[in-house]
């Protein structure tokens, strides 16, 4: 059943024989059809108001060979990132660049983050002019060149230049049930990458010296990631996409600002802990070859554990999967982190620990369609990267600038990973709270079935029937519904 348009600018419906490949929409809900008798552009006005149209549901197909592309693109690109605390121990051992201290090391990595972040919103507007493969063709310049440039640096403000310059808004397009399972499956891309990554750049820069390492880093990467690029395809047309960088709407809703705020502490506990593991195994007698494998363990624990934490997040709710394993993200900080002191206690808190420290990555885009809907998650998702750009820029030297007796103790910086999770857990759980709230409005009638729907539609609460404006000032009622959700077991 597709939309035809007439003559007179007005929508009629046909139906059509499926083909026998196609992807139905799940029986298990009524479908729903909207018309649309306004002019073509009645919906333009408004993005947010594009959001009471249904794009046909689509649960996989071509859907995982998208899921692939962006496993290898995410190994490819975040994996070599999470192997620079490699990079960061072999600086501090050697001192490469004479008069550089531990936090200009410590900025590389974290602008090497941050920049990949800052640039979200061009990468927006770029999708919006040329598409998803253009985009990516640009990005995989910019890095080529930036991981080549680092392996010619003789000083350390062409690390700035060079290796501080180094893509998530695919792959819920292509599923609905399960499309934390396959985003979770695709960031877990990140954790394998940084898994080998983490022991190959050790291997090469002992063998080959630390240039050679960013040039094979820069082969291999180019083309990996552009084998992705060429194959990979998105929907952004088929769901009515609303590709703007700054859609500024979306900060007049409370729960917005506060998925932010979840998203700034969970990245500046995850990086400063990324970054410091392989330092902090130094310091407490490991040897540099023994704290990359440590390094590695963490990021096996992330790309073994997110495809778990996606499943779990698909058939749990997925605003109380990311809640959960941030607080418990914070916990093993506290706990076990702390007293860490010889290599099979590492092990074991990489191993636990690499899945709900990554969960932000994990969980962003799933949580991002749960709290503004499927067509305004790219707009959304640029705003989220670019919150996180400082968060991501600062996290390492505040971590390392905590370390005391001369850089050897890193309980300060250990205290600090634990809490800024702990922070970003207080976030998530307030726009859970909001979550159930809506939810309970919304279902006013008591159909069991339509709550349902909701849940596990894009947007769960459709806009129209909650009472009141998303940008107002929660009422003494929504606070008190607010606080109530709080403690309410729901799945969400």
């Amino acid at each position: 059943m597709h939309f035809e348009k007439s003559g007179d600018s007005s929508y009629t419906m046909t139906a059509a024989v499926p083909h026998h490949n196609a992807i139905h929409p799940s029986t298990d809900c009524p479908e729903t059809v909207l018309s649309k008798n306004g002019t073509a552009d009645d919906n333009l006005a408004d993005p947010e108001q594009t959001q009471s149209s249904a794009p046909i549901e689509v649960d996989g197909g071509y859907g995982w060979i998208c899921v692939l592309c962006v496993f290898l693109v995410n190994a490819h690109t975040w994996g070599i990132n999470s192997a620079y605390g490699v990079f960061l121990a072999h600086y501090l051992d050697t001192n490469t660049f004479p008069g550089a201290s531990d936090l200009d090391y410590a900025f590389v990595g974290g602008l090497s983050l941050s920049m990949a972040q800052f640039i979200a919103p061009v990468a927006t507007i770029t999708t919006r002019m040329w598409g998803t493969r253009v985009t990516l063709m640009i990005g995989i310049t910019l890095q080529t060149a930036a991981l080549l440039g680092a392996s010619w640096a003789g000083q350390v403000w062409q690390l700035f230049l060079s290796q501080a310059l180094a893509t998530v808004g695919i792959i819920p397009q292509w599923f609905t049930r399960r499309r934390s399972l396959a985003n979770g499956i695709a960031t877990a891309g990140s954790g394998i990458g940084g898994l080998v990554y983490s022991l190959a750049t050790g291997a090469m820069i002992q063998r080959w010296g630390i240039g050679w390492a960013f040039r094979i880093l820069a082969i291999v990467s180019a083309a990996a990631c552009g084998f992705s690029a060429i194959i990979v395809r998105d929907r952004n047309k088929a769901i009515g996409a609303v590709q703007i960088a700054f859609h500024t709407e979306l900060l007049r809703r409370p729960e917005f600002p506060l998925t932010l705020a979840w998203g700034c502490f969970s990245v500046l506990g995850y990086v400063a802990l990324l970054f410091s593991i392989p330092d902090y195994a130094t310091t407490v007698g490991l040897t540099a070859s023994q704290g990359s494998i440590v390094g590695a363990m963490f990021n096996l624990g992330g790309g073994l554990g997110r495809p778990v934490i996606g499943y779990v997040s698909d058939s749990f709710g997925r605003l109380n999967t990311a809640l959960a394993c941030t607080f418990l993200a914070g916990l093993f900080s506290l706990v076990i982190w702390v007293f860490a002191k010889n290599f099979g206690v590492l092990i074991f808190y990489a191993l636990i620990s690499g899945p709900f420290a990554a969960t932000f990555t994990t969980t962003v885009a799933p949580v991002g369609a749960e709290v503004v809907g499927l067509q305004l998650l790219p707009s959304a998702l640029s705003i989220f990267w670019l919150s996180v750009v400082i968060p991501s820029t600062f996290a390492e030297p505040i971590a390392l600038w905590l370390r005391t007796d001369n850089g050897t103790n890193f309980l300060h910086a250990q205290i600090f990973v634990g809490f800024m999770f702990m922070a970003a857990c207080i976030c998530l759980g307030l726009v859970r709270a909001w979550k159930v709230s809506q939810l309970e409005s919304a279902d006013a009638d008591g159909d069991p079935l339509r709550q349902e729907t909701q849940i596990r539609d894009d947007d769960a609460v459709p806009r129209e029937s909650v009472v009141g404006t998303a940008s107002s000032v929660p009422s003494i009622t929504s606070k008190v519904k607010i606080v109530k959700g709080s403690f309410t077991m729901a799945r969400v």
